[in-house]
């Protein structure tokens, strides 16, 4: 299946695109991110840590287990900060 995926702020930097499209057969965004990380150091360098920034499913903040089925953008992006 193929994903758009979308990178913001320094999750963007470090990939070096603000989105993409991704085939894959993970079953969930954690499986997705592994294939990603295993495939580029770029990502590795991005999205290795699961702590440090978030996820959305279709405009929706899910957790890293939420399954792909039916998904068809995912959105990476740092936790934000009110002031």
């Amino acid at each position: 299946m193929k994903i758009d995926v979308l990178y913001f702020a320094w999750i963007r930097e470090r990939i070096g695109e603000p989105r993409e499209s991704i085939d894959t057969g993970a079953t969930t965004i954690r499986g997705l991110v592994e294939q990603l990380i295993n495939s580029d150091e770029r990502y590795a360098a991005a999205l290795s840590d699961l702590n440090s920034y978030r996820v959305a499913a279709d405009q929706e903040l899910v957790n890293f287990d939420h399954k792909l089925e039916n998904v068809r953008e995912l959105a990476f992006f740092p936790p934000m900060t009110g002031g």
